[in-house]
């Protein structure tokens, strides 16, 4: 049974999300970007984890919490600046949560917890932290597939989508297969898997 709390510290997240100059279109409609993919995450989490404990949905809604603050373009380009730009977003999104649950009150091993698992620590070996990486792998197909998929020739793409694949234990995987796809991202998921498989 979800608490006061825990639903106010969800609440505290959407609110923050919810001020994103970013959009994406969810049935033709408009939405701020990071408090939709924040909220998709965390329904994909709870399909994949029905038992999910609160620290690992708490990280599930927070894991680009604001995320637009700071945009890629402030660092140069190049694999380093690309690196350090990730790791001060992980330190923003830890930041802003840990503010967040140490104003409703939670204890520090929890928000410890959040904070591993927003981080991704100990990826493909801690559960939680591979629940919320199928997750967010999931939500990337399911809403920028497509867009992606227009940008790139068809090995760039494909190559793109085995390694989104690599991220996932294979619940994830076959929920991708179940995923509301056209015929074109059938086939390239299809030939992804076919190519990840075989490595």
């Amino acid at each position: 049974m979800e608490t006061d709390r825990f639903s106010r510290a969800l609440a505290a997240i959407d609110a923050r999300n919810a001020d994103d100059p970013n959009s994406i279109l969810i049935d033709g409609v408009p939405q701020p970007k990071e408090f939709t993919h924040a909220r998709m995450v965390t329904d994909w989490v709870r399909r994949l984890r029905p038992d999910a404990g609160e620290a690992l949905l708490l990280a599930a809604r927070a894991h680009h919490l604001r995320r637009w603050a700071i945009p890629r373009e402030s660092y140069p380009q190049g694999r380093i600046p690309y690196l350090q730009w990730r790791r001060a977003l992980q330190d923003l999104h830890a930041r802003e949560l840990r503010a967040i649950l140490t104003g409703e009150g939670y204890d520090a091993a929890t928000i410890d917890r959040a904070e591993w698992i927003l981080r991704k620590r100990d990826l493909k070996t801690d559960p939680d932290v591979q629940a919320l990486e199928n997750a967010i792998c999931l939500v990337f197909l399911e809403t920028q597939f497509l867009d992606t998929a227009l940008k790139l020739d068809r090995a760039k793409m494909v190559d793109i989508l085995r390694k989104t694949l690599q991220k996932m234990t294979d619940p994830g995987k076959q929920a991708a297969l179940q995923l509301d796809l056209n015929e074109e991202e059938r086939g390239l998921l299809a030939e992804a898997l076919t190519t990840e498989s075989a490595r």
